[in-house]
C-alpha cells in the first residue's frame, strides 16, 4: 500500500480533493488530506492541518488569516506547504502527490511539488494547465492535467476528470521502476551544434562504466541539469555547450539563469567546461530579433530560430562568466578549448566564422582562470577533441573518488 498527499484549499475546494482520496482509497492507497486554505473552516475533516503546515515553516497563521489578504495567504502557504512536503517524502511517509486548484491552488501545489526529488510522483491538475506552465513547473518533473472547467464542485464532467487524475496518480506510484544504480552518473550539454561531440564523448563514457544524460542547453535543459547536478546523484559533468550563457549576456531567448554553471562547485563535483556554442545568441523568427541589434550576423537556422554571432566584446566577456564559474570549483576541473570552431558553423568558411571574436573568447578565458586550460588545434565536433573532454573527466572523477 501506498500513501498518496491529496493537498488543497481545503475550505473552498474541500468536496472534489475528498472525492479524489476516496477514489485513491478505493484502489488500496492510504490518502493523506493536507488543508492548505486560509479562508473560511475546512468543509471536511483533513489529516493535516493548514495550522500544522504553517507551523513546519515556522509560521504563525492566525494573524494572517485575521488580515483576510487572499493574496499574503497565498504565498504564505506557498513557502510552507514545500517545507511540509519535503520532510514528509523525507521521512517516506508519502509516496506520491496530487493537488486541484484554479490559481492559488495551482500555486500552491506545485510550489509543494518542487520541494520534491525528480521522479517523485507529482500531479495537478490546474484551470491553468493549457497556458505558460514553466513558472508552475520549474526544473521539476510535474505533470500538469486540465481540470478543463473550473475546480468548482463536483459535477459529470468534473467527475470524470478527477476520476482520470486519481487514476492516473495511483499508477505512478505503482509502476515498478528498474534502475541499474551500479552505474554512476554523468551528465552533459548538447546542442545542435555539438551533437557530434556530446556522442562521442558520451560513448567513451559509457564504455568506462558511466551512464550519461545528455541535456539540451536551451534555458530550461540548462537549469534541468543543474538542478540534477545539485541533487547528490552525479559523479561528473561533461558541459561543453555552455551556449546559455551568450543568451544571458546578450538578452537571447534560451537563457538559463546568473546561477548556470554554478552546482558544480556547490555539489563538489568535477567538471570539464568547453565554450561549446558561446558563438551564438538565439531568438525565435526573424521578426522577433530586437530593433537593436540591427546591422549583426545573423543565421536562419530555420523559420522559428534565428541565430546571431556574438561580437569580440561579448566574447571576452563571456570568457571571463565561463572562468569565474571554473574557479569557483574544488572538485576538480579543466577548461578545454577548441580553437578551430566552436561550433558547425563557426569553422572557417561558415556563417559565423570570426578569428577576433574567439580570440578574444580564448583570451579571456586563459586570462582569467585558475584552472588548467588546454587548447586544441581542433572543432569542437572533431572525435579527438570529444575523447581528450571524456578522458578528462574521467581522470577528473578517479582522482576525486574516496
Amino acid at each position: 500500500m501506498k500513501t498518496i498527499a491529496v493537498l488543497g484549499t481545503l475550505d473552498s475546494k474541500g468536496e472534489e480533493h475528498a472525492f479524489v482520496a476516496g477514489l485513491i482509497r478505493e484502489r488500496g492507497h492510504a490518502a493523506l488530506l493536507i488543508d492548505v486554505g486560509s479562508g473560511g473552516p475546512p468543509v471536511v475533516t483533513p489529516d493535516i492541518t493548514r495550522e500544522e503546515v504553517a507551523a513546519a515553516a515556522g509560521l504563525d497563521l492566525a494573524p494572517l488569516i485575521a488580515k483576510r489578504d487572499r493574496g499574503e495567504c497565498v504565498v504564505a502557504m506557498s513557502k510552507a506547504a514545500p517545507v511540509l512536503l519535503e520532510k514528509l517524502a523525507a521521512a517516506g511517509k508519502i509516496d506520491g502527490v496530487i493537488s486541484l486548484g484554479g490559481g492559488g491552488g495551482t500555486a500552491i501545489g506545485t510550489a509543494a511539488m518542487r520541494a520534491l526529488p525528480l521522479g517523485f510522483p507529482k500531479l495537478m491538475v490546474s484551470t491553468l494547465a493549457s497556458g505558460n506552465t514553466a513558472p508552475y513547473l520549474g526544473t521539476k518533473d510535474i505533470v500538469m492535467m486540465p481540470s478543463i472547467a473550473d475546480v468548482a464542485g463536483l459535477n459529470r464532467l468534473s467527475r470524470v476528470i478527477f476520476s482520470r487524475a486519481a487514476g492516473a496518480i495511483c499508477g505512478m506510484v505503482e509502476a515498478k521502476i528498474e534502475v541499474d544504480a551500479a552505474k554512476p552518473l554523468v551528465v552533459a550539454s548538447m546542442f545542435g551544434n555539438t551533437t557530434a561531440c556530446i556522442t562521442e564523448a558520451k560513448r567513451i563514457l559509457e564504455e568506462a562504466g558511466y551512464e550519461v544524460l545528455v541535456f539540451a542547453a536551451t534555458g530550461a535543459g540548462g537549469r534541468t541539469m543543474e538542478s540534477l547536478v545539485e541533487s547528490g546523484m552525479v559523479s561528473g559533468v561533461l558541459d561543453l555547450t555552455t551556449t546559455e550563457w551568450a543568451d544571458e549576456l546578450v538578452g537571447g531567448v534560451l537563457n538559463a539563469g546568473p546561477e548556470r554553471m554554478d552546482a558544480a562547485a556547490r555539489a563538489k563535483v568535477p567538471v570539464v567546461i568547453a565554450p561549446g556554442c558561446l558563438d551564438m545568441v538565439n531568438f525565435g523568427e526573424e521578426a522577433s530579433v530586437p530593433a537593436k541589434f540591427a546591422g549583426r550576423n545573423f543565421y536562419i537556422h530555420n523559420p522559428q530560430v534565428t541565430l546571431m554571432r556574438t561580437t569580440p566584446e561579448e566574447c571576452a566577456e563571456l570568457g571571463g562568466i565561463l572562468a569565474a564559474k571554473a574557479n569557483a570549483c574544488t572538485a576538480g576541473c579543466a577548461v578545454m578549448i577548441p580553437r578551430q570552431a566552436i561550433s558547425v558553423i563557426s569553422a572557417a568558411g561558415q556563417p559565423f566564422h570570426d578569428a577576433a571574436a574567439d580570440e578574444a573568447l580564448f583570451g579571456a578565458l586563459r586570462g582569467h582562470s585558475r584552472q588548467p586550460v588546454e587548447e586544441f588545434d581542433l572543432e569542437i565536433n572533431d572525435p579527438s577533441f570529444a575523447r581528450a573532454c571524456a578522458e578528462k573527466l574521467l581522470s577528473l572523477m578517479a582522482a576525486s573518488a574516496p
